[in-house]
């Protein structure tokens, strides 16, 4: 099945709303829990510095804080609704306005920004994840220049996303074993990301354009594809 691109941005108030809303905690603590896997017991509590690309609402971003005491996270969304959501959270959960920050920003970033995002010339991000973002975007290389401007060397780069179904049999399919009891809104768009979402394959092809050979890609159950490593 070929790729169908879809809107890069949940820019419309009743879409961010209903991702607001939804139950995704499954997911979202499975990537917090595979991330606690790959920094090690002693890591959890460093002082990490970690970047949450496409954080959406900040459900992630906010599992982040919780689970490594020491973190300062930032999380960057091109959608403003998005971002205004995440901001509302975080009025709700105070305790988090020490470590959490939440900015707007569309991917590629400005030279400028990425580098007042990243702390100076130099500095960085020890961990570069992201959940979710990869099929939004109509030009995937978007990404991975992100990953250079603001990962610091060395850094842990842990992404998940969908990947896509081979035909539109196997969409249908997934969208009603996934999601039968989501409102239409969040279904019709769960579709619609399975159709934009990458195969491993293509994944891979660029990361050799990137010239990221550190990271690896592999499939995850039936409708995921994991992306991890460490920058050199």
């Amino acid at each position: 099945m070929e790729r169908i691109c879809e809107p890069e941005l949940m820019e419309g108030l009743a879409q961010a709303q209903a991702y607001g809303a939804a139950d995704f905690s499954g997911p979202d603590q499975a990537l917090v829990e595979r991330l606690a896997e790959l920094v090690g017991p002693a890591g959890v509590g460093q002082p990490l510095r970690i970047v949450d690309l496409g954080c959406g609402p900040g459900n992630i971003s906010f599992r982040l804080v919780a689970h490594f005491p020491q973190a300062q996270v930032l999380g960057l969304d091109g959608s403003a609704a998005m971002v205004d959501l995440a901001a509302q959270g975080l009025e709700r959960h105070p305790h988090g306005r020490l470590r959490l920050t939440f900015r707007q920003a569309l991917l590629p970033l400005d030279p400028g920004l990425a580098e007042q995002l990243a702390g100076g010339v130099g500095a960085g991000f020890g961990v570069v994840v992201s959940n979710s973002l990869l099929h939004h975007l109509h030009q995937p290389q978007v990404l991975w220049r992100t990953v250079r401007q603001l990962a610091s060397p060395g850094a842990l780069v842990l992404m998940r996303d969908l990947r896509r179904p081979p035909n539109p049999e196997a969409v249908r399919q997934l969208v009603q074993r996934h999601a039968s009891g989501a409102p239409e809104l969040l279904q019709r768009d769960y579709g619609h990301s399975l159709a934009a979402a990458f195969t491993l394959a293509e994944v891979q092809d660029q990361l050799r354009e990137a010239a990221l050979p550190q990271l690896e890609v592999r499939e995850l159950d039936d409708r995921y594809l994991e992306i991890a490593g460490w920058l050199g």
